[in-house]
């Protein structure tokens, strides 16, 4: 998608609908709309743009980085766009999906994004069942941080600044995780911010279930993205034969399987398998992964 390079450029840091929130690299924000019928612009986005009025035409989206997304049967549903990392966060009240957890995991490493997962409540009689469910994950080296982010809002600030320092980091998770609560020890201007976007776009209420952008830092080198919590995470972007591949728990073992296009099912000589019945790959996992694998190889009509 060109356009002439002396157009200026901005950031998309909000969207709702077709319409979006530009940031100049002065500072200045004012509302885009996208040249055609259709937005294809994602926060994070850097675009270039014309002035029309008070606002702006966007005329083309630069090169991404990257892009995480998740998609089902019937529509993709873009979260951001040139991010370095990605933060999940989950809790053990209420308790959260290991299968939401790992789909996001796969999407994440589909598009090169180191993710981190963050356990909130742990002040909470639930905190222990919820370590369990994350133990593998810590052994497939992914890393997990622990917070109390209303218990102790001190010490979850200062365990995570050495994570959020530099760049923009993508914050997901369920609802009841304490994704608001975070986003507002974080960013204490965050609701004034929605305000401000919501009589922007005229949009109201409806702002705050759109992805927004929050710069952590008066120097703006730091950013965390707030996306709205979701029930399903679709993987149909997804090529089956390469999902073991994303999912470093059974890449580690798929060099033992005797065919080289094993799906783990119930091949002879699966290396797999195998580790499921070692202990190697939890048994949490390998059932996750075959509930993937199903919708992914499931017939589309």
């Amino acid at each position: 998608m060109g356009a002439p390079a002396e157009l200026d450029i901005a950031r998309v840091v909000a969207g709702h609908g077709r319409h979006v929130v530009l940031e100049t690299p002065e500072g200045r924000r004012l509302i885009g709309h996208p040249r055609g019928k259709k937005s294809e612009c994602v926060v994070g986005d850097l675009v270039r743009w014309q002035a029309s009025g008070d606002e702006g035409v966007v005329e083309a989206i630069e090169p991404r980085r990257n892009l995480l997304f998740r998609q089902d049967e019937w529509r993709t549903k873009s979260f951001a766009a040139n991010i370095d990392r990605l933060l999940v966060l989950v809790a053990g009240e209420p308790m959260f999906s290991e299968s939401q957890l790992a789909r996001a995991l796969v999407a994440a490493e589909d598009a090169d994004v180191p993710a981190t997962v963050l356990l909130n409540k742990t002040d909470l009689p639930a905190a222990d069942a919820a370590r369990e469910r994350l133990a593998p994950y810590a052994r497939m080296g992914v890393p997990v941080l622990e917070v109390a982010l209303k218990a102790r809002p001190d010490e979850a600030r200062a365990r995570l600044a050495p994570l959020l320092a530099d760049g923009a980091t993508l914050l997901l998770g369920p609802s009841g995780s304490g994704k608001s609560t975070l986003v507002n020890l974080l960013v204490p201007s965050a609701q004034a911010q929605v305000g401000e976007i919501s009589r922007a776009l005229h949009s109201g209420r409806h702002t705050t279930t759109a992805t927004t952008w929050y710069w952590l830092d008066e120097a703006k080198r730091a950013a965390l993205i707030d996306s709205p919590g979701f029930q399903e995470f679709g993987l149909r972007h997804i090529d089956a034969q390469r999902l073991p591949a994303l999912m470093s728990d059974l890449r580690a073992h798929v060099h033992a399987c005797r065919f080289y296009n094993c799906t783990h099912r119930e091949e002879p000589g699966c290396g797999v398998r195998a580790a499921v019945e070692r202990g190697e790959i939890a048994a949490s996992r390998y059932r996750i992964y075959l509930e993937i694998l199903d919708e992914l190889t499931r017939p589309r009509w």
